[in-house]
């Protein structure tokens, strides 16, 4: 019988990824626990196999040919696809339960107050939450974004349109005597950067009130909840989303600094996955009229 794909090796498609994607015969070779020498072997037969080189190499490491990063990209796609269908099948043994992926700040601050409401309505839902601050989101049948949820190619559920404040300790507005926005442009000030999500900066939340960047000390982190505290503990400013932090705000943790306040450019959105269950989408339906 003919074969149904036109396919080389599998193993030797497997080696030329990991080599492609380390650009390096040594790290794919202890990635894939093999001797370089196995590792180049394997790659000779492909190149063998497709009649062209797929490899330049150079003394100090290899790069891809034209037909090798045809080859890599190809194969990329193909294995998330596979990545996808593998871990739909890990969890299909129950498709009851329902996975969030949502950013730690997000979980603790406006995601698990709301869980307890849930399962007063639904107790044969479980729910199980994956905290994810960096990273492509796997495994999950729902996830929470801050950006713009006309770029997702899944079907998607705005939760809630804020207002970003400037917020600060009572005893650090005391201490830099902020009255208006000229001092707090000289004040200490948090910066949040965090690879899962868009996030809206100091210079983003001046230039909506027509001011020029601060100019003020900064201090940087990369977790939202971390820059709560420090703000909390009177080290800068933070920037707040309203709808996040009302416990905050009415435990007078953090005031509003400043009367002004920036209308923020995304809403927190939430993604429902190809994967996601009849279960997910009830989930997705209450949090999106309760967010």
């Amino acid at each position: 019988m003919p074969k149904p794909y036109d396919l080389p090796s599998l193993g030797d498609l497997a080696c030329f990824e990991a080599a492609a994607r380390n650009l390096s015969f040594k790290v794919a070779s202890s990635e894939l626990n093999v001797t370089p020498a196995a590792v180049s072997h394997r790659i000779k037969a492909l190149e063998q196999a497709l009649g062209q080189p797929l490899f330049n190499r150079h003394y100090r490491g290899v790069e891809l040919t034209e037909a090798g990063a045809l080859l890599f990209v190809a194969l990329q796609r193909g294995f998330e696809t596979i990545s996808d269908s593998v871990a739909r099948i890990r969890h299909h043994h129950d498709r009851s339960g329902v996975a969030i992926a949502a950013t730690t700040a997000m979980s603790g601050l406006w995601l698990t107050p709301r869980l307890a409401a849930f399962w007063k309505a639904h107790p044969g839902v479980a729910i199980s939450q994956i905290i994810q601050d960096s990273g492509k989101v796997t495994g999950a049948d729902l996830s929470i974004h801050y950006g713009d949820p006309a770029r997702e190619e899944d079907e998607t559920r705005v939760l809630f349109h804020d207002r970003i404040l400037a917020l600060g300790s009572p005893q650090f507005a005391a201490s830099y005597g902020i009255d208006g926005l000229g001092d707090l442009a000289e004040a200490p000030l948090i910066h949040t950067q965090s690879g899962a999500n868009a996030h809206t900066e100091w210079h983003d939340w001046f230039a909506a009130m027509d001011r020029p960047a601060p100019t003020g000390p900064g201090f940087f982190l990369n977790n939202y909840l971390i820059s709560l505290q420090a703000a909390e503990d009177h080290v800068g400013a933070v920037l707040g989303w309203e709808g996040l932090l009302g416990n905050s705000l009415e435990s007078g943790r953090l005031v509003q600094l400043v009367p002004e306040a920036m209308a923020s450019p995304w809403p927190f959105y939430l993604r429902i996955h190809a994967r996601a269950s009849a279960n997910a989408r009830l989930f997705a339906d209450w949090l999106a009229e309760r967010g």
